[in-house]
C-alpha cells in the first residue's frame, strides 16, 4: 500500500506569512486551515492560502522536506513559490 504525503506552504491574503506543512491529505488538511478548525498560528495570522506543494510517497523524506524548507530563507521559499505558481 502506498501513501501520498505532501509538503506544502500557505501564505495570508497579503502574503506577507508564510507556513510550511506536512499531511497526507492536502485537500483535508486545507480546509482545516480556511475553517480555522485547529488553533495555532496559522489561526493567529489567518493563513489559509494554498500557495506551493510538494507530493510523495515516502513519509521519512516528506520530513525532511519540510525540515528543509522550513529552515530556509523567506527568499528560497519565494523563489520556490514563484517557479511552481508564478501567479500566485
Amino acid at each position: 500500500m502506498s501513501d501520498t504525503y505532501y509538503v506544502y506552504i500557505l501564505t495570508n491574503p497579503y502574503n506577507t506569512v508564510l507556513y510550511v506543512g506536512i499531511t497526507n491529505d492536502l485537500r483535508r488538511r486545507v480546509y482545516e486551515h480556511k475553517e480555522k478548525l485547529v488553533p495555532g498560528f496559522t489561526t493567529r495570522y489567518n493563513v489559509n492560502k494554498l500557495v506551493y506543494y510538494e507530493e510523495g510517497c515516502d513519509i521519512t523524506q516528506a520530513i525532511a522536506r519540510e525540515k528543509q524548507l522550513k529552515a530556509g530563507s523567506r527568499q528560497k521559499k519565494l523563489d520556490l513559490i514563484n517557479r511552481f505558481n508564478p501567479d500566485w
